[in-house]
């Protein structure tokens, strides 16, 4: 009796998840789907000018590959890039200057800010450093792009056009990350996914839409707009910068448009999971914004949502009650589908699919892990810097 009434809750907790994923399916912006790429495009009269800002610390193993890429963009207007060199130990500014001299291109000027006031996250403050550096030469956009992403030749020339045909304020595309190591293929195109079903592309371009976020590894900024919205002094404490940027645009009426790169892609290597669980928990518990509550309930909606289906589906098989079963099959057949178009975008196999409930809860360890550094005082970090609260004083941690 007692063991018949355990099968029945799980069956109906699988009906909850079956629900749950049929909401997910239909009403979450088709979250799932891959073809929101870059807007359609129209070259302008005169092509405006255009500041590359990009924040760079300790990135010399990376720079190689993606540095040269900007310097070589086909941009028929006024383009240069800024490197802020944010107190690196490995001699990133050498290098790229060294890389500008062997490579040629656009103009580049590397600076470095010294170190970040109280209240500033590093990267922010490299940002804001470079930002300055260009306003002085006047443009109309900024690019504001990360070390370790390189861009095809006409990557700026596409964002550009895009921008002016759609009025957009932002162009941000999600650069294709890595997928080489076995973790790499089972982590890196889940952690897209489920970007996706937090913020649906499709409503962050609708404009009247609450849904806001950008893509910190490319994002083509007009000037104006980040004059008017304080940025990034307005997001000067964000560790999750990006997405408190497009907050900040939208609030202040601007439109925004996020969508998934072809020629835009991260260079940075995951081989092993550690390096991916420090890339995830660094910033999981900030996305949470530090509230239990939102914890526990992200805990409980990650265990419902995708580790549901697969022990309804065990237990199903081995007491024999269909329902639990069939329930459960059905939850994880749609999962699983709606994981197929992600899968196929990073050109992997599709035998990773059924594998998401697995992955699903590696991002549910990341995440209590991600708190359990916060409350021990570790907090998020970036390059060696850690901050245990928004307004904390910026520690070393090299």
């Amino acid at each position: 009796m007692g063991q018949t009434a355990r099968v029945s809750a799980i069956a109906w907790t699988a009906a909850v998840s079956l629900a749950a994923w049929l909401w997910l399916l239909l009403c979450q912006g088709f979250f799932w789907r891959t073809d929101v790429r870059l807007p359609p495009e129209r070259d302008p009269g005169t092509w405006p000018s255009v500041g590359v800002v990009v924040p760079a610390r300790d990135e010399a193993d990376v720079l190689p590959a993606s540095l040269p890429s900007l310097l070589a963009q086909d941009y028929p207007g006024r383009a240069e890039v800024f490197l802020v060199d944010d107190g690196s130990s490995d001699g990133t500014g050498e290098l790229a200057r060294e890389l500008a001299h062997r490579n040629g291109g656009l103009p580049l000027t590397v600076s470095s800010p010294g170190e970040p006031p109280a209240g500033w996250t590093g990267k922010l403050w490299a940002v804001r450093h470079g930002i300055g550096l260009a306003r002085a030469r006047g443009p109309e956009y900024l690019l504001l792009t990360d070390a370790d992403i390189a861009h095809e030749p006409d990557s700026l020339r596409r964002l550009v056009a895009a921008a002016h045909a759609g009025g957009f304020d932002v162009v941000s595309q999600m650069a294709r990350l890595r997928v080489e190591s076995l973790w790499e293929r089972l982590v890196v195109p889940a952690f897209v996914y489920f970007f996706a079903q937090l913020y649906p592309f499709r409503r962050i371009g609708r404009k009247g839409a609450r849904t806001a976020a950008a893509a910190g590894g490319c994002v083509l900024l007009r000037a104006e707009t980040a004059e008017r919205a304080r940025i990034p002094d307005a997001i000067r404490h964000a560790v999750i910068d990006d997405v408190a940027l497009a907050r900040a645009v939208k609030g202040g009426g601007g439109h925004i448009w996020l969508g998934l790169a072809e020629r835009v892609d991260s260079v940075r290597p995951y081989p092993r999971l550690h390096d991916l669980w420090r890339m995830v928990s660094r910033s999981a518990y900030a996305q949470l914004r530090h509230n239990p509550l939102v914890l526990s309930g992200t805990v409980a909606g990650l265990f419902l949502v995708y580790l549901v289906p697969p022990v309804a589906v065990l237990v199903g098989a081995a007491t024999g009650h269909t329902a639990a079963l069939l329930l459960g099959t059905c939850a994880w057949l749609i999962m699983t589908g709606t994981y197929v178009p992600m899968l196929r975008y990073y050109r992997q196999p599709l035998w990773l699919a059924p594998l998401l409930p697995f992955t699903a809860f590696l991002y549910l360890l990341m995440t209590v892990d991600s708190a359990v550094q916060h409350y021990r005082g570790r907090g998020a970090a970036w390059k060696g810097r850690t901050y245990a609260r928004p307004d904390a004083v910026v520690t070393e941690e090299r």
